[in-house]
């Protein structure tokens, strides 16, 4: 397995601070409406998945699914101290599967594709899940991850059948805007 950043450090990039440089709502303006199901792979604390759960509306929902049961611990806390937990669904995942059911709106991968080391099999996953025309946007942080292998990243998800679309500008990071390709 590919190192996983501990629970604990998740604290120095899921923070305030982050809100100015990524905040959720600007990065995801146009990818989620009001009543949609959303995916957060990887969702840490739920610095995106609150958000997300507060986009979809009381009419959505959020799946949120990480690895580590104490990040979904925190995310639940945190989700109802925001008054959003009715929203979210938490799932832990296993090592080679998320352990849910699609179809979903939208799915995001923030910080979290170079850990997993089957990306081939984590992209499958997640092409499965989406609804024809649906949104899977992939970041990662560019201090840790080299143009080159984000490109090969980019390879393998058209390799399993995404359309490679450019994604927003996400400061600090490599972003790709992915689609399940027609026909």
């Amino acid at each position: 397995m590919k190192h996983v950043c501990p629970w604990w450090f998740a604290y120095s990039f899921d923070n305030p601070l982050r809100r100015l440089v990524h905040p959720p709502e600007r990065l995801l303006a146009g990818l989620l409406k009001p009543g949609d199901t959303a995916l957060d792979v990887g969702c840490g604390m739920g610095f995106f998945a609150i958000a997300m759960a507060r986009m979809v509306g009381p009419g959505g929902r959020v799946i949120a699914v990480d690895l580590q049961e104490k990040m979904l611990d925190t995310l639940r806390g945190r989700a109802a101290r925001a008054g959003v937990l009715d929203r979210i669904t938490t799932q832990r995942a296993g090592e080679t599967d998320l352990g849910v059911s699609g179809p979903v709106d939208f799915a995001l991968a923030s910080w979290m594709l170079h850990e997993v080391p089957d990306q081939e099999r984590l992209l499958r996953q997640v092409h499965a899940l989406l609804r024809p025309g649906a949104a899977f946007l992939v970041t990662e942080p560019k201090l840790h991850v080299s143009g080159r292998t984000f490109e090969a990243s980019r390879a393998l998800a058209a390799q399993v059948g995404f359309a490679i679309q450019s994604g927003p500008d996400v400061a600090f990071s490599r972003a790709v805007l992915l689609r399940p390709r027609q026909g």
